[in-house]
Parts: C-alpha cells; sequence; structure tokens
C-alpha cells in the first residue's frame, strides 16, 4: 500500500462537521462511557458483597474486552459497506441489552437465588453482548468523523469525540451513588444507563441522516445499494455534507496490523492502554482497603466515585482544555501524557488518604487523558482517507486488547503486593515515553 499521505482530501480542506451532528455522535460514545464507569464505582462492591474474589470480578469483564479486540475491525470494515449509521445502532443495542441483562443478573444474586460464582459467571456471558456488539459502535463513530474532516481538524474533532468518554467517566461515578433506588439496590446503574442508551439509540435513528454507501450509477439505474456492477465515485450520500468523503472501495486492500505506518502507534495504544487499564481495574479494590471498608462495601460506592471524577475532570481538561489550546499534535500529546501518567501513578502507589489518592489519581488521568487522543490521532494521520474505517476498528480493537487480561493481572498482583503492581504500570510509562521520542513520527510530518 501507498505511503503517501491521504488522498482525496482537496474538496474537504478546512471541513468541520455540523455542530448537531458532532453532539449526537458526541452523546453515543458518552451515554456507553458513563454507563462503564458507573458500573465499576459498584463492582467492587458488589463483589464483596456475593462473597467473590476481587480478581474474579475484574475477570468476568475479560470475555467482553478479547471479543471487543476480535470484533471492532470486522464492524469497521462493515461499516464501509452498511454505513456508520447502523453499526452505530447495533453497538447501541449491544449496549442496552447488556447492562439490562446484567443488571437482572446482579439483582438475583445479591438477593440469594445464585451464587457468587454462578452470578458472576452469567454476568460474564451477558457481558459479552458489549463486547461482541458494542464494539460497533466507536470505530464507526470515529470513522464518520474521520471521513468527514480535513487533516487539519482531525485531531481536534477526534480529540473532541475521544473527550465523551471523559465527560462520561465524570458523570457515571458522580450519578453512581444517586442513582442506587432502594427497590433495585447496587445494580440500579445498570437499569438507569440502560434507559439513556435506549434514549439516544432513538434519537439517533430519527436525527442522523442515513449515510449508507451508495455507488453512482452511470446512465442507468442501480437497483441495489450494495451493487459494485456500477463504476463511479463511491461516497456516503447526504446532500447536507459539502463535500463526498473518500471512496469506498470494495476491491481495496485490508490494511494490516503489520503496516509500517501504523506499527509504532499500535505499540503506542498497547502498552499505553495497558498501563491506563490495570489502574483503572485496581483503583476501586485499593480503595475498599486503605479506607477500611471491605466490611461496609456499600459506602465505598461514593469514595470510589470521587476518586473517579477527579480523574474524569483531569481527562477533561487535557481533551477540552490543553490539546485544543496548546495545539499538541499526536506525537506530543503521548509523550506528555505519559510523563504526567508516571508521575500520578507513582502518587498513588504512596498515598493512603482519600485527597492523596484523589490527586495522584487525576494527574494519572490528565496524562492518560492526553495520550488516548494522541494516539487515536496518529494512527488515524498515518494513512489514507479511504482507510479511515479500517484503521478506526483497529484501534477500537488495540483499546479493547488492553481490557482482556490487564485489570484481572492489576488487581491480582495489588492483592499479592501492591507496591510492585504500581512499580510496572510506571514502568510501562516510562518505557513508552523513552521509546516514542524515537519511534513516533513528528507532528508536523503527520499533519503535512
Amino acid at each position: 500500500m501507498s505511503d503517501m499521505p491521504a488522498q482525496h482530501e482537496g474538496p474537504l480542506s478546512g471541513q468541520k462537521l455540523p455542530t448537531d451532528r458532532m453532539a449526537l455522535l458526541f452523546m453515543v460514545m458518552l451515554v456507553t462511557a458513563a454507563g462503564n464507569t458507573a458500573m465499576q464505582s459498584v463492582m467492587p462492591a458488589i463483589g464483596t458483597r456475593l462473597g467473590v474474589a476481587d480478581v474474579w470480578v475484574s475477570l468476568a469483564y475479560s470475555w467482553s474486552a478479547l471479543l471487543w479486540m476480535v470484533f471492532a475491525p470486522r464492524w469497521a470494515r462493515l461499516s464501509d459497506r452498511r454505513g456508520r449509521k447502523a453499526l452505530m445502532n447495533l453497538g447501541l443495542v449491544g449496549f442496552i441489552s447488556s447492562f439490562a441483562l446484567c443488571g437482572l443478573t446482579l439483582i438475583v444474586g445479591l438477593n440469594g437465588y445464585l451464587s457468587g460464582a454462578w452470578t458472576m459467571l452469567i454476568f460474564a456471558m451477558f457481558r459479552s453482548l458489549y463486547g461482541g456488539l458494542g464494539s460497533a459502535a466507536p470505530p464507526a463513530v470515529q470513522a464518520y468523523v474521520a471521513a468527514r474532516t480535513s487533516r487539519q481538524e482531525r485531531t481536534q474533532s477526534l480529540s473532541m469525540i475521544s473527550s465523551s468518554f471523559g465527560l462520561g467517566t465524570v458523570i457515571g461515578p458522580a450519578l453512581a451513588p444517586l442513582i442506587i433506588l432502594p427497590f433495585l439496590g447496587l445494580p440500579s446503574p445498570f437499569f438507569v444507563f440502560a434507559t439513556f442508551g435506549l434514549l439516544v439509540l432513538v434519537t439517533l435513528k430519527l436525527r442522523l441522516p442515513d449515510d449508507t454507501p451508495s455507488y453512482a450509477a452511470r446512465g442507468r439505474l442501480v437497483s441495489e445499494p450494495m451493487s459494485t456492477s456500477a463504476a463511479g465515485e463511491v461516497y456516503d450520500a447526504d446532500e447536507h455534507d459539502e463535500a463526498p468523503p473518500a471512496p469506498v472501495d470494495p476491491t481495496q486492500q485490508r490494511l494490516s496490523w503489520k503496516d509500517a505506518r501504523l506499527r509504532p502507534w499500535l505499540i503506542t495504544g498497547l502498552v499505553g492502554g495497558h498501563a491506563n487499564a490495570m489502574i483503572l481495574g485496581l483503583v476501586g479494590f485499593m480503595l475498599l482497603d486503605r479506607l477500611d471498608l471491605r466490611a461496609t462495601p456499600e459506602l465505598a460506592a461514593g469514595p470510589t466515585g470521587l476518586v473517579l471524577m477527579a480523574g474524569a475532570f483531569a481527562t477533561l481538561l487535557a481533551q477540552w482544555g490543553l490539546i485544543p489550546y496548546l495545539k499538541m499534535g499526536p506525537r506530543n500529546s503521548t509523550l506528555w501524557g505519559m510523563a504526567l501518567a508516571a508521575t500520578g501513578c507513582t502518587l498513588v502507589a504512596f498515598s493512603y488518604s482519600i485527597n492523596a489518592i484523589a490527586l495522584g489519581f487525576a494527574i494519572a488521568s490528565l496524562g492518560f487523558g492526553l495520550f488516548r487522543p494522541g494516539f487515536t490521532a496518529g494512527a488515524s494521520l498515518a494513512v489514507t482517507r479511504a482507510e479511515q474505517g479500517q484503521v478506526a476498528g483497529i484501534v477500537a480493537s488495540v483499546n479493547g486488547a488492553a481490557y482482556i487480561v490487564a485489570p484481572a493481572i492489576g488487581v491480582w498482583l495489588y492483592n499479592i503486593a501492591p507496591l510492585e503492581s504500581f512499580a510496572i504500570i510506571i514502568a510501562l510509562c516510562v518505557f513508552l515515553l523513552a521509546w516514542g521520542r524515537k519511534a513516533l513520527q513528528r507532528d508536523e510530518t503527520l499533519v503535512r
């Protein structure tokens, strides 16, 4: 494949998505992020109440993360043919069904109708709906944005979409203690966010223009939009677009994970993603121990939510403040992010008060908040516009890969040797900082 810069970009120079459409795409990402962080606020307490070891609670997410890694690239390739909107709809259906069924399972288990082991096993099974189907939405959203913005605008546009996860991680922990309803108990956030997801799904169906890719006929009507028999330029048909996105070529070569253009960014995503996943996985259980709440786990939702909110606000500061204000490109964003993440994780490792833990976690989250959009934008800018659907799937797959075993390993190591678990996280950040200085393309080269 060509190493030349992205093609078909002339008509799109300076193009931005309409505000109302960006807001809707933002909500698609926001509701899933908020639901997942609300779940993280209550799952350590639920696991303790069920009498399940911490590591098994973390492993309940692993199967879902594995499915995410496998299916995200497939959904992304399918979105090139079926349209981004259809895949967003599918992803929201996966999110809604997964959260509703997981919530029902936890209610049954907490009321004593299932053992703790069976409860977590069935929970993991229903959680896999999110990994298998829910993984369709993020790459579709990313590809939708990338295909409709110029190279100059893409980093900030993708940063805005990525920041929806940051805002979601603020809303989720903030709402979690407030939406624990008396008749539902600790699993309440699952049902509340399933309802939010349903509202977003309905709005998406009604307000986002249909973008099913079609082939322009030459002198005759094409009866099926997926027909490949007629020649002509391919684009997502939408009368409101200022210019058509890149052509969707059904014969285009599949983008490989081994592609030299992508390799440094994929390594970056895997290493930094594992560090991020490890500290996110263990922080809730760490708070149970350091605040001495194992005997009263229902009281942990508040402190856990506070720490996660501190981290989420720092993520928003990175993605809504520092990146656009400083006009940080992918490489600078990634390297500065790793430096801050290592500093914050070090502070968390040696803190025992809620204030110190929250401060350290906020600094670490500021770093990971810079890293995540840096990695995403770097991978996007490394390939052509016509390959955006494929690279979005690969990026989503890399993000999912980090959550297969890293959270469980982090919790397992924390239970054996707490300081050593943080040492590994810090070492990953330091390695990426040192290696990335040599391996990652400079920002001025990427946006050229």
